[in-house]
């Protein structure tokens, strides 16, 4: 009897290690890494049926890595595709965060940092640049070249900052093609962009497959905002913080040079820059995959492309429809 007590008891251990690894008698093993195929799936469901996508709709997506595009589609008919050209508003802005942190070879002034951050006090450009101007007969039209000083050092969402920039650093006498050549100079001639006028913060005009090229020469370290990314982010959210003044982003982001930084409460901690008018670009939290969703609509809103874009984010990642 004792013996057989003993028997037993040994055997409690061994049964239930058994239980909890699968081990033995035809047990399974551990489930296999997150295949591409799943990912795919999951974010073409979610670009199709997530209802803050068929808000949005029509639109093209896509999302891929430093060599590529793996994901992407066109959602609501053939509206939007890689290769359509669009005015894409505030994401141009972090094209201009990536050419001053070129030309500063990576390390920016404490005037850089303002101006990036949106905190120099120039706090009401009226966004008016006429395809005629140049960078500074804009910044010096109407009331753009106002300086409030209350605003110095607090966050205020407002084109007058990379237009000042722009003025006191060489730009000042570049129409928006001038705009475009100096950024193909700087960043590179395989990024396809124009300029529909000499607006720094945007002006720009470019396709998703074109802004992707843009994400993937950061994703591969080819740009030195790759290594900036979050920098010296500051907080954006009226009420959440003393230094905030005014923003178009309803959740607390922070700001860094030229992009947003998705780290509230309910962010991934992605960095993006979406525009007025929907194009929303991202780079994820750990600078493995990059992301477009693009459309142009006049009466659109870049947030509501990032509760789309951001879900189709989430579903590639985790593999599952959102």
């Amino acid at each position: 009897m004792e013996d057989t007590v003993t028997r037993i008891q040994l055997a409690l251990p061994l049964a239930l290690a058994c239980a909890l690894s699968a081990c033995g008698g035809g047990g399974s093993s551990p489930p296999p890494p997150l295949d591409t195929a799943t990912r795919i799936a999951a974010a073409q469901q979610t670009a199709t049926s997530n209802a803050n996508c068929v808000a949005v709709s029509p639109f093209y997506y896509e999302i891929g890595d430093k060599s590529g595009a793996i994901a992407s589609g066109s959602v609501g008919g053939n509206t939007y595709v890689a290769s359509t050209q669009m005015n894409i508003a505030s994401a141009s802005k972090w094209l201009f965060g990536a050419y001053v942190a070129e030309v500063r070879a990576g390390v920016l002034t404490a005037g850089d940092t303002q101006a990036t951050h949106m905190q120099s006090g120039y706090v009401s450009m009226t966004n008016a640049c006429l395809p005629s101007m140049t960078v500074a007969t804009c910044f010096n039209a109407l009331s753009n070249n106002t300086y409030t000083a209350a605003s110095l050092g607090k966050f205020h969402y407002d084109s007058g900052h990379f237009q000042k920039w722009g003025v006191d650093n060489g730009m000042a006498a570049m129409t928006g093609a001038d705009v475009a050549s100096e950024y193909q100079r700087v960043l590179g001639s395989d990024i396809p962009v124009t300029f529909n006028g000499p607006l720094l913060a945007g002006g720009a005009i470019m396709s998703a497959e074109g802004y992707a090229v843009f994400l993937r020469k950061i994703l591969n370290g080819q740009l030195r905002i790759a290594n900036l990314l979050g920098d010296q982010k500051t907080c954006t959210l009226p009420g959440v913080c003393a230094t905030a003044e005014y923003s178009p982003i309803p959740v607390a982001w922070d700001y860094s040079i030229g992009h947003w930084v998705e780290d509230d409460t309910a962010g991934d901690g992605s960095f993006s820059s979406a525009g007025a008018f929907g194009f929303y670009p991202w780079i994820d939290s750990t600078k493995t995959y990059y992301g477009v969703l693009a459309r142009m609509d006049s009466g659109g809103s870049g947030f509501a492309s990032y509760e789309c874009g951001g879900n189709i984010r989430k579903a590639f990642v985790t593999g599952v429809a959102q």
